[in-house]
């Protein structure tokens, strides 16, 4: 077990490295707030910490646009690159250094890692097949080539099952290839290429996996893979636009972008300390390993992620790390998807809130990192709409928070001055360190969610106090009575400025100025929420502009009007496509072709299908789509986990008759064992049903 934050070593907060190859939209950014709210937070707590991060430059889609604009990839690349460092300041997101992936710190560590390595013998060579182009004559990586997945028969990239099973693949794995260049069908040649060892690191990621701290998501998810069999890692790439493998005979081949990417997590620091000094922050006391290798040696490492990339900073990762004698991590929390108004978002039909969009409305950003933060649970997916961001806005930071700190100070200013020169009473000083004590459990829970919450629930708190005392009704009556309760509101304002700053930085400036405190909130600690505020203050103002309807609905109707502009140019050029190629219109279908693969009648007989009554079904903690369900199969009751979390309405679901293989091998989907498989149609999980009265176990011949 770690010891509870603060810790006496140093820690480094990392986020995900954002591709360089488009624009950032609203979805995108959750993760870097979230990086930031919470490095925020482990300052308040007096914990030295850096929060690092940086451009991913590499790899081939990056390579692909490049030669589509007719710019190298590194002009291509850099461009992006620009573009956030200038959009993160716009949503308070302060990163401590920002570099990228191409830049000479990120190349001479990666290759001091590949050397190590290559040192501790975890690395070979071996002949494997890889996609290529002959009418192009090159080879194919990654997602050059694109075909069907080998494990779940999906469309795949490359490297990736993007929309299917999620998995990553291995040069050469994709079936069906076929070019992104010209369009035409791959082959497969074969060429050498060099692989890092995984399973070197197995008896080592198996206690690895026991000790991580994070989100349930990043702790259970790895387990099947660490468990199985691990597939080596092919750490090189046939393109030129990368970093170059070493060795002097390897001028042809780059090393594979998740190598280099994850890297720059360490470049970033670094280059972090040598601006600041190694007094102030040391990254060899984060990364490096401090004696004999036995993990945990050095800091505290705390990545945050979407939860695509779990895998890659669970088992790759962390062998990296060890393969060349540096720290594991010692927290991953993986988020779920952002929805856009109910639905995902969608880059190529412009049906995305951009981050640009967002600056351009107007809108304070904290009242965005609010809403992302607070939405939902980190784990959980989280829905962006106009709307949504209004109600909550209105609701909770003018309604609330707003409005108890605006009353407060107000009435204080008026009639006092500024602080009633009396103490805080026992029952204010216990609630306030109650929520000091809600926020530290947030940080070492790693529910960010719980930050935003926690000046919101004392906020609330002091609504309820002032009204329930009424303090414009005792200044006449009970003078000594009514100062009292402005002095225990005035340090609840303070209290709510200090807890609020890591998800809304910008607006807890402006309270901490409204109580003319001297510093900043900034650097302040969480026990200044105790602390007596200021004397005297001037009249404060609105903390918060509440969102009225009519620009809510202008701002959904710029959306949708984007939207059917982009889906009109799509029709067009579909309708365009298919003019100049009816072979192609005609071929084209929105069903999956009847394989042509036949199965027996008797390995139909196998499959022991039967009716099944839904008696419960409720969500799986920590996973995006799986939910529980017990059924009654007529001769006992069993427990299913299926993936239709966010196609059904669970609490409609008891009393469906539903069909469910019986026979299926038992299994284990995060923690929890699935004893049968429920079929549905389509990707909407149609249920399939009964149109009698069929009783629970009747058999489906």
């Amino acid at each position: 077990m770690h010891e509870e934050f603060p810790t006496e070593t140093p820690a480094v907060v990392t986020c995900g490295l954002p591709y360089a190859n488009g624009d950032l939209h609203v979805g995108h950014l959750r993760t870097y707030v979230s990086g930031d709210a919470y490095s925020r937070a482990l300052e308040r707590v007096g914990q030295n910490v850096a929060f690092v991060c940086g451009s991913d430059m590499h790899g081939t889609p990056i390579a692909v646009n490049a030669a589509e604009a007719d710019v190298s990839p590194a002009e291509f690349a850099l461009e992006y690159h620009d573009q956030y460092i200038e959009t993160f300041p716009k949503f308070n997101v302060e990163f401590d250094n920002y570099g990228h992936t191409h830049d000479e710190t990120n190349t001479e560590l990666t290759k001091g890692f590949v050397q190590s390595w290559i040192e501790n013998d975890h690395v070979f060579e071996k002949e494997i097949e890889v996609a290529w182009d002959a009418e192009a004559d090159q080879p194919l990586p990654d997602r050059f080539v694109e075909g069907t997945c080998p494990y779940c028969g999906e469309k795949a990239r490359g490297d990736e099952c993007d929309e299917g099973c999620q998995r990553h693949l291995e040069p050469g794995e994709i079936e069906a290839p076929t070019s992104v260049i010209t369009g035409n069908p791959a082959e497969y040649r074969t060429r050498p290429h060099t692989f890092l060892r995984l399973s070197d690191f197995q008896e080592y990621l198996s206690g690895f996996i026991d000790r991580l701290e994070g989100t349930e998501n990043a702790k259970n998810q790895p387990r099947e893979w660490i468990e199985g069999e691990l597939q080596d890692l092919c750490i090189t790439r046939d393109m030129d636009w990368g970093i170059d493998f070493p060795g002097e005979d390897e001028e042809d081949l780059v090393l594979y972008v998740w190598v280099d990417a994850p890297i720059e997590y360490v470049a970033s620091t670094k280059q972090y300390s040598e601006r600041v000094g190694a007094d102030e922050y040391d990254w060899e006391a984060v990364w490096k390993n401090q004696s004999d290798g036995t993990p945990p040696e050095g800091g505290d490492i705390v990545h945050i992620i979407g939860h695509d990339i779990i895998q890659h900073h669970t088992v790759f990762w962390p062998s990296m790390l060890r393969g060349a004698d540096y720290n594991e991590p010692r927290a991953v929390m993986a988020c779920g998807f952002v929805n856009l108004a109910g639905d995902a978002f969608s880059t190529s039909r412009n049906r995305a809130v951009w981050a640009d969009d967002y600056i351009e409305s107007g809108i304070h950003p904290d009242n965005y990192r609010y809403h992302i933060i607070t939405g939902s649970e980190f784990v959980a997916d989280v829905n962006f709409s106009w709307d949504g961001l209004a109600e909550r806005v209105n609701s909770e930071l003018v309604g609330t928070l707003g409005n108890f700190c605006y009353r407060s100070l107000l009435f204080a200013q008026r009639n006092y001055g500024g602080t009633p020169d009396t103490e805080v009473s026992d029952e204010v000083r216990d609630r306030i360190e109650e929520a000091m004590d809600d926020f530290r459990n947030a940080i070492n829970d790693y529910r960010v969610r719980g930050l935003g919450r926690a000046p919101v629930e004392l906020a609330k708190f002091g609504n309820e106090y002032i009204q329930q005392h009424e303090p414009w009704k005792l200044t006449d009556d009970d003078p000594e009575k009514a100062a009292q309760v402005i002095r225990d509101c005035v340090q609840l304002s303070k209290a709510v400025a200090v807890l609020m700053e890591p998800v809304l930085p910008g607006k807890a400036e402006e309270l901490w100025a409204h109580l003319e405190e001297t510093g900043s909130v900034h650097d302040v600690t969480l026990d200044a929420a105790l602390e007596a505020p200021p004397a005297e203050f001037d009249e404060p103002s609105e903390l918060f502009e509440g969102l009225e309807d009519e620009r809510v609905e202008e701002l959904n109707e710029q959306l949708e009007e984007r939207i059917a502009a982009a889906e009109g140019d799509a029709e067009d050029e579909t309708k365009s496509e298919s003019e100049t190629d009816a072979s192609d219109a005609e071929a084209e279908t929105t069903m999956e072709p009847i394989s042509d693969e036949r199965v027996s009648f008797d390995a139909f007989k196998d499959l022991d299908l039967r009716v099944a009554e839904v008696l419960s079904a409720e969500p799986i903690e920590g996973a995006d789509e799986l939910a529980k369900l017990e059924v009654d199969i007529g001769v006992e009751t069993r427990q299913i986990v299926a993936g239709i979390k966010q196609l059904h309405d669970l609490e409609e679901l008891p009393g469906t008759r539903i069909i469910v293989v019986a026979n299926l091998e038992k299994s284990e989907l995060f923690g929890v064992e699935s004893n049968g498989m429920l079929l549905a149609a389509g990707d909407e999980a149609d249920l399939l049903t009964t149109q009698g009265d069929a009783e629970p176990g009747t058999k489906v011949q």
